[in-house]
């Protein structure tokens, strides 16, 4: 386990490039959370229907962060004017986040980083793409067989906090470099079932929460850390959904 938490930190450290968007310490120590929780979850750490526990200090440090967001009373009426293409081309490596610019997709990099791959092969977009693998969807505790091809659909990326979901709570007036980032974070990214992912769709989670409830800990802290890192507010039912889902970590 020590292993893989080391290699995430020498990963981020390799892929700083100056010019980017910097956070604070804070806020990259939220930003990675659910980076590690993946790692762990593809690692094959903890049974596929019970997650690894959160550590107690992580449950507590979200729980002040959850406790300092902006609320709302509710979700704002969902802005028509809301196009997928505001946030950039679909995981474009061109957006200035941990990871980026680095010769692959964010598809590829976010299959790299949460399955456990077998084979790779060149693409047009990243010439160490992932050929196959396989992965325990954190959202079901479900596994999946990823092959490159027609069947590649069957694993998704997921955003956790979504794209429409953001622009509702203020992305909509963010500079389009901050709205690519948000796009392509790796911390707001997660390698998921299909059939999680579709139902999901741009649901808070008032509405929605992974069928696996042992991974609802998980999903709250790492909901509330992109909340925090964006400056983005929550609405009050989800902020008592997450509340919830942090007292039972």
């Amino acid at each position: 386990m020590r292993r893989a938490f080391g290699f995430r930190r020498r990963w981020f450290r390799s892929h700083r490039t100056p010019g980017r968007i910097r956070l604070t310490g804070k806020q990259w120590t939220w930003l990675v959370v659910f980076a590690v929780v993946s790692v762990i979850v593809a690692t094959g750490v903890g049974t596929p229907h019970e997650p690894p526990r959160v550590d107690a200090r992580v449950v507590a440090a979200a729980r002040a962060r959850l406790a300092g967001l902006r609320v709302l009373d509710r979700r704002p009426p969902h802005d028509v004017d809301y196009d997928r293409n505001a946030f950039g081309p679909a995981w474009t490596d061109a957006a200035d986040v941990r990871g980026g610019r680095n010769g692959c997709d964010t598809r590829n990099d976010i299959l790299a980083r949460d399955l456990a791959v077998t084979a790779r092969t060149a693409t047009e977009s990243c010439p160490d793409a992932v050929a196959a693998g396989s992965l325990t969807s954190p959202y079901t505790g479900r596994p999946i067989s990823f092959r490159r091809g027609r069947a590649s659909a069957a694993v998704q990326i997921d955003h956790v906090v979504p794209l429409a979901l953001a622009w509702d709570l203020g992305a909509s007036a963010w500079p389009q470099p901050r709205r690519w980032a948000f796009a392509n974070d790796p911390s707001n990214l997660v390698a998921v079932d299909a059939d999680s992912n579709q139902t999901k769709s741009d649901y808070e989670p008032a509405r929605w929460m992974p069928p696996l409830r042992a991974f609802h800990c998980q999903y709250a802290v790492a909901f509330i850390s992109v909340l925090a890192a964006y400056g983005l507010p929550v609405d009050a039912p989800s902020r008592d959904t997450l509340d919830e889902a942090l007292r039972r970590c």
